[in-house]
C-alpha cells in the first residue's frame, strides 16, 4: 500500500471513529468534544490539498511506506 493510499484510509478511519464518538445520538456516544477531532481531520485534508504537503504522509514515508500514486 502506497503513502497516499494509507493517508486517505487513516483520515477516513479517524472521521468515522471521531463522528461515532462525538455524535449524541450513537451508541458509543463519549463526548461531543470528539468532533473537533473531525473538524482537526478536516482542516489537514484541505491544507494538504491546497499546499501539496501533507504531515501524515511525510511521516508515513519516513517509516518506509513507498510513495507513489
Amino acid at each position: 500500500m502506497k503513502s497516499w493510499q494509507l493517508v486517505r484510509l487513516l483520515a477516513g478511519t479517524f472521521i468515522l471513529l471521531s463522528l461515532a464518538l462525538g455524535v449524541p445520538g450513537s451508541p458509543v456516544f463519549v463526548s461531543q468534544w470528539w468532533l473537533a477531532f473531525t473538524a482537526f481531520v478536516g482542516v489537514n485534508l484541505l491544507q494538504s490539498a491546497l499546499t501539496h504537503w501533507c504531515l501524515m504522509e511525510s511521516i508515513l514515508r519516513k517509516l518506509g511506506v513507498p510513495p507513489g500514486c
